[in-house]
């Protein structure tokens, strides 16, 4: 529930003046179908502003998280999220999601994000991403990916007569490779369900993955985590237009 959140956002404005939150900057804005870059310039907000746009955005959207984790999982998994903040001094932004000791999802988001985000659409576009790799099972499928690389590899080096030392390595290796298998088509779900979410909230996620264009691009590496930035907004771009269209915009979609 928000109480929690809001009781602990409360010092808030305190913390983010710490920040050294970056002066409005112009952001190049890649349309992969629509010709050249959009440029626009937004402010980036004080720290009582961020505070309160986070605050709104999370009182906005937990209960719409809970209420597509609700449609789609029926009961299987504990829905009742809690949005937290990360109030460690971290430079880069960053948010994440995670459980408690009890299953209770958790959506975190430090300081330096909270500063960072331009608006309230990139929060909620950002909120709704994180808590949808919860709702489609992403934790639990990276794991099982891991698993799955880590015995493979071990069962190859123990086939070519590695010896203990190495076959601990391998397994090493296959889990790392295992992990990052399918996390890019798990990052490309997430947009797509976080901007249905942020949706549903009322926010514009088309303007909220708008934040990407500020993160520095992972392109298409080898053994990389995440999409290329580009590829992200298209996607979120063609769910939002979908969802203007009334094609999209429902749960258990």
């Amino acid at each position: 529930m928000i109480r929690k959140t809001l009781i602990a956002c409360l010092c808030l404005p305190a913390l983010l003046a710490a920040c050294d939150a970056p002066p409005g900057t112009m952001v190049r804005t890649p349309l992969p179908h629509s010709g050249p870059p959009v440029v626009r310039t937004e402010p980036s907000p004080t720290a009582k502003q961020a505070a309160e746009n986070f605050i709104a955005v999370a009182a906005d959207m937990e209960p719409r998280i809970e209420a597509e984790c609700r449609a789609r999982l029926h009961g299987k998994r504990n829905c009742d999220y809690q949005v937290m903040v990360d109030d460690r001094t971290d430079p880069a932004p960053n948010a994440l999601q995670t459980m408690d000791a009890r299953g209770r999802p958790i959506v975190a988001f430090n300081l330096a994000l909270i500063a960072e985000a331009k608006n309230r659409d990139e929060l909620a576009f950002v909120m709704g991403h994180e808590a949808a790799h919860y709702i489609l099972g992403h934790l639990e499928a990276k794991s099982s990916d891991a698993n799955r690389g880590a015995i493979i590899m071990g069962m190859l080096a123990a086939a070519t007569g590695a010896n203990e030392n190495g076959i601990a390595q391998a397994q090493d290796f296959g889990a790392a490779v295992g992990a990052r298998s399918f996390s890019k088509d798990y990052e490309l779900q997430a947009d797509r369900l976080g901007a249905i979410i942020a949706w549903n909230a009322g926010y514009d996620p088309e303007r909220g993955a708008l934040f990407f264009t500020r993160l520095a691009d992972p392109g298409h590496s080898f053994l990389g985590t995440h999409p290329a930035n580009a590829e992200r907004i298209a996607l979120v771009r063609r769910t939002v237009a979908q969802l203007r269209a009334g094609a999209a915009g429902g749960s258990g979609i």
